[in-house]
């Protein structure tokens, strides 16, 4: 079974340009810092050029990781999804049955996750305990803080 990762085109596009510019800025800047390191002498000792190698293959692991997700990505167009249950790029407010609390997350992939914009992953959590529920239902989620329980108050896409 293949791995898909699901992406807004904005996401794909923002991926895709993240990944241009580690291959072109990124590649120069460590084969400039790599030179810079060398022309400073013996290389056995110089521990500024092994930091620079080191720094250059982080670069290429980040570089492959990036065409990896990039050549596994399924673009989803947000027109075409269903409010009436919850799926990757669905808003979903949830009520915390315990404290009452409301909040409303956009659930994305691994890569478009960013708790600040209060977009959770569908692998985390809550995301999967999510996945599937209609307004109504009731999702019991085990957190790393505990189990929790949430009340699916409201579904929108877009």
């Amino acid at each position: 079974m293949a791995n898909y990762t699901y992406l807004t085109q904005g996401g794909y596009e923002r991926l895709k340009s993240e990944l241009e510019e580690l291959k072109t800025t990124g590649r120069m800047e460590a084969a400039r810092a790599i030179a810079e390191a060398r022309s400073q002498g013996d290389l056995s000792e110089n521990a500024e050029y092994d930091a620079a190698k080191d720094a250059q293959g982080l670069l290429e692991l980040k570089i492959s990781e990036l065409e990896t997700v990039l050549s596994s990505a399924r673009i989803i167009d947000e027109s075409q999804l269903d409010a009436s249950k919850v799926a990757i790029m669905s808003n979903v407010t949830i009520k915390n049955l315990k404290t009452g609390k409301e909040m409303t997350y956009k659930l994305v992939s691994e890569t478009e996750a960013d708790a600040k914009q209060m977009k959770i992953s569908v692998t985390s959590p809550i995301g999967q305990g999510l996945l599937g529920k209609v307004k109504g239902d009731v999702a019991k989620v085990n957190t790393p803080g505990g189990a929790l329980e949430f009340e699916v108050v409201d579904i929108s896409v877009g």
